[in-house]
Parts: C-alpha cells; structure tokens; sequence
C-alpha cells in the first residue's frame, strides 16, 4: 500500500510559497510558507502535518489495543505536539508530545496503561521516526 503528497514550491525560502496536496483530496493546494512554518501566518507547516497525522495514528492504534483487551471506547481524543527546535545542527523535531483522554466503560488504569503503551509503541507513525528514507532526484532543465 502507499500514499502520496505533493509539495510545489516557488521562490527562494523566505519570500516564497508553496501548496501541499494529498491523493485524496484532503489537502489540495494548501498554502504553506516561511511565515506558516516560522511565525504565524495563514496555512499549515510540515510540523503541524505531521502531528496531526501522529494524533490520528496513534488514536487508531490506541482503539485496536483497546479492542484486543475486549475493551470499546465511547471516546478516545488525543492532541499530538511537536516540539521544533533551533539546534546547532539547523531545525530539528526534537520530540512529540503525545496528550490522550479516553473515556473507557469497564477499563481499569491497568489496562489503560498497558493499551496506551502498546499504541505508543506500535503506532506506524510512531515508528516512522526510525524509517529507511529513500530518493530518487531528477533536475529538470
């Protein structure tokens, strides 16, 4: 299985714009920029994707553990937070915070732990931290 996103920029980094798509439809030509990423201008960034999709992951992953316990969620909300920070090496996503409330009929704080653990854990996105990148890179002339 793959999915896809697309990214069009124009310009040089500061004063430049660009648009994020994805196959589905979700996002087309959403407009991002320096001053999305950096300050607080109108559109997304590459950090706020990316927690999005981590909270969205993980509360997924979180349903199926729970499932797995004989568990049902009446309610599972989480809010991802990605930390972006200025290192000696350039910006770099330092960590994520990972900020969940579950309503449980019938869940102890055992099993809590032991579901909200696992999804941490097992959460594609959450592995995508240690994922294989590849490229292929083609100028065009």
């Amino acid at each position: 299985m793959q999915r896809k996103g697309s990214a069009i920029w124009q310009g040089d980094l500061k004063s430049g714009k660009g648009t994020v798509s994805t196959d589905s439809g979700v996002l087309s030509q959403t407009q991002y920029s320096f001053s999305t990423r950096f300050e607080s201008g109108k559109g997304t960034n590459p950090e706020e994707l990316i927690a999005a999709a981590h909270a969205g992951c993980f509360t997924m992953a979180l349903s199926g553990q729970l499932g797995a316990a004989g568990l049902v969620a009446e309610k599972l909300e989480t809010t991802a937070t990605v930390t972006f920070e200025k290192l000696e090496a350039g910006w770099t996503v330092t960590g994520i915070l990972l900020d969940v409330k579950g309503k449980v009929p019938k869940a102890d704080q055992a099993a809590w732990e032991k579901a909200t653990q696992a999804a941490k854990a097992g959460c594609p996105i959450s592995r995508l931290l240690n994922t294989t990148i590849t490229m292929q890179a083609k100028l065009e002339g």
